[in-house]
């Protein structure tokens, strides 16, 4: 068997938490490949490293020292290589990144330095060899991980018989360029991975034992997930629950490779396990009505009336493109007869939002406009939904009883996830009266 382990920042914090990483890593040769995030938060009056580093770039484009923000990282890396008694040469790897320093210098080399010094220190801290993301993840100019180079070049560097580390987060183009990823892409460097080495499991290792039905910040002591499939956990993760980056899903799905969500604070949970096909440990182990509960606020709903619209050709094209043409992501469009409503973010359409009324009156002419701004969006995700009639009137039903005012509901046809909308004041009344009513009520009739 072969595992990729993952582990993210909080996992990798100070000297304590890389000794916690050890020990896992000890306990099953089967977790050869190792992914890191830069080292995260010891103290809650710390500042992140990538964050950091991202400050300091903004001061040298700037012409500004750098010295009082970079100072706090070489502490802290000097701090666990001196307290884990390792033989990494920092002052070297710090040199080599001042000598960078300039009013020109490259932001994706300067903040991907975080994961690059924390696979550096784990690798000797564990006695594995260190491979360079930027010589095995391998990005195309138009900026998208070409998985056959990537594969190619992993490989070859793959044979040690050692744990092998590599840092998150960041590639490289073609011209040997340093690449970021998005905020969290350590998820991702790590599912790409897992895909290329044909892996039979991808374990995420972070602060948490697994994915919560609902967000512990509004449910205290949340139950969490024993299982979701790859569309439950796009589903949650594209509505606000955050513990996995929603795109490291695509390169494990691809081979059927199984993500193991884990907490290297609680080693022994099983965490959860998401996987593309639950129906076999279903059969023995019934999951819950409901998967999942996550949301999030801060959406404008724009809702026109356009008579004999639903019979006109082309109309729902017309309507979008008017916010393609302001570069805008439309999330959703509930409609019934001759009603559209158009749900988008509100901090994208903040600023032009007047100009795409404005449009939308001279191009589609509708009878009535309105806008409804503040809401919140809350995803109702369940694979055994589908299966049960009257979840959906049971849901109304219950916000109703509770004084919840619905301003939008869609469902697609696979009966999967239910979204609602309403208004941001009600956001966490909402969730609440949902895990009540549907998870918490099932688990106590067990």
């Amino acid at each position: 068997m072969i595992k990729v382990a993952k582990f993210g920042g909080s996992s990798l914090a100070d000297e304590i938490q890389f000794e916690k990483v050890k020990q896992i890593l000890n306990e099953e040769e089967e977790r050869k490949f190792v992914v890191v995030s830069a080292c995260g938060k010891a103290r809650e009056d710390e500042h992140k490293v990538t964050d950091l580093l991202y400050l300091c770039a903004a001061h040298l484009h700037y012409g500004v020292s750098a010295e009082s923000l970079f100072q706090p990282i070489e502490e802290k890396y000097y701090r666990i290589k001196e307290k884990l008694g390792l033989s990494i040469d920092l002052k070297k790897e710090f040199e080599e990144i001042r000598n960078s320093f300039s009013k020109d210098i490259d932001t994706d080399y300067l903040v991907s330095r975080g994961e690059y010094l924390t696979a550096k220190l784990l690798a000797d801290h564990i006695g594995g060899t260190f491979v360079d993301a930027k010589d095995v993840i391998c990005f195309g100019y138009d900026g998208q991980v070409d998985m056959e180079k990537s594969r190619n070049a992993f490989l070859a560097l793959a044979k040690s018989d050692q744990k092998i580390v590599i840092p998150g987060f960041y590639g490289a183009l073609p011209n040997g360029r340093i690449r970021v990823m998005t905020r969290g892409g350590s998820d991702i460097t790590g599912a790409i991975i897992a895909n290329l080495v044909d892996a039979d499991i991808y374990e995420n290792w972070t602060d948490v034992s697994g994915i919560y039905v609902a967000d512990p910040r509004i449910i205290k002591d949340s139950l969490s997930c024993k299982r979701l499939t790859y569309r439950e956990l796009r589903g949650m993760s594209y509505m606000g629950a955050n513990v996995l980056h929603d795109d490291a899903i695509f390169p494990v799905k691809e081979k059927n490779i199984p993500i193991n969500i884990r907490n290297t604070n609680d080693p022994k949970h099983p965490g959860t396990m998401i996987m593309n096909d639950c129906s076999e440990p279903d059969e023995k182990d019934p999951p819950r009505i409901i998967t999942g509960i996550a949301g999030k606020e801060g959406y404008t709903i724009i809702t026109l009336v356009k008579n004999h619209s639903s019979t006109a050709v082309g109309f729902l094209r017309e309507l979008l493109s008017v916010f393609e043409e302001y570069k805008i992501s439309v999330e959703s469009v509930p409609n019934t007869v001759d009603t559209y409503s158009i749900i988008v973010s509100s901090k994208a359409v903040s600023s032009d939002l007047y100009n795409i009324l404005h449009q939308i009156q001279n191009r589609i002419q509708p009878d009535e406009m309105k806008v409804d701004e503040d809401v919140a969006l809350i995803a109702v995700v369940g694979r055994r939904m589908q299966a049960l009639p009257g979840i959906s009137g049971s849901l109304l039903s219950e916000f109703g009883r509770n004084m919840v005012n619905i301003k939008v509901i869609s469902q697609s046809a696979d009966e999967l996830s239910i979204v609602v909308g309403v208004a941001n004041k009600d956001f966490k009344k909402a969730i609440g009266c949902i895990y009540d009513r549907f998870v918490l009520a099932q688990e106590e009739s067990v």
